[in-house]
């Protein structure tokens, strides 16, 4: 089984962004890739977010605190720019929903199961969809929201031990690994051997 890849041309990343914004519409679709896309949260903290982890007196919160699923840690993360617009946008369709009117807690509620989150099968089918869509040929699953946050910020130079922080790794070269950089060295080697000596 081939391993989670991130996306990592840019026009098609933008490109996968705004596919839920643009090309066929759906906010909740939308808020869900950008949100995962700028948090590096992953998708089961996502899918467990609850409207009071978000929203305060009807605002987008500047920071959220999320403890971890996978790892019991508590973890607090700034809403950037673009987090913010999704999830203000967002707001107003959630609150108009039967699942938000009838208590259901969940930032993205299940449409069919009472007070549970949107299953992580539906938000498969949706991510994917959108990268075939777009063009993405490389093994997408939704852990490549997160991947391609680590992968985006190695790549334009943020600190490589903040980055490890943000994954609770142990070491850089599990980091390295985890965002598929080691392979983008290797493939760097295959592409330029030769090519010095050949111009």
């Amino acid at each position: 089984m081939s391993t989670t890849q991130p996306i990592r041309n840019k026009q098609k990343l933008q490109n996968f962004k705004n596919y839920y914004r643009d090309v066929k519409p759906d906010i909740r679709n939308y808020t869900i890739i950008i949100v995962g896309l700028n948090t590096a949260l992953r998708i089961s903290d996502i899918l467990n977010l609850t409207y009071d982890d978000i929203y305060w007196d009807n605002k987008v919160k500047d920071h959220i605190t999320v403890r971890e699923q996978k790892t019991g840690k508590e973890n607090r993360i700034l809403l950037n720019k673009e987090a913010r617009y999704a999830l203000k946008k967002y707001h107003d369709v959630l609150i108009s929903t039967k699942m938000y009117q009838t208590g259901n807690p969940y930032l993205f509620p299940s449409p069919r199961t009472p007070k549970s989150p949107l299953s992580r099968s539906q938000t498969y089918r949706m991510i994917i969809s959108a990268a075939k869509a777009v063009g993405i040929q490389e093994h997408i699953s939704c852990h490549s929201l997160r991947k391609t946050f680590g992968y985006h910020a190695w790549k334009q130079g943020s600190d490589p031990v903040v980055i490890m922080i943000i994954f609770n790794h142990s070491s850089l070269s599990i980091t390295k690994r985890y965002l598929c950089i080691e392979q983008d060295d290797k493939d760097d080697v295959y592409r330029s051997v030769y090519q010095k000596a050949a111009s």
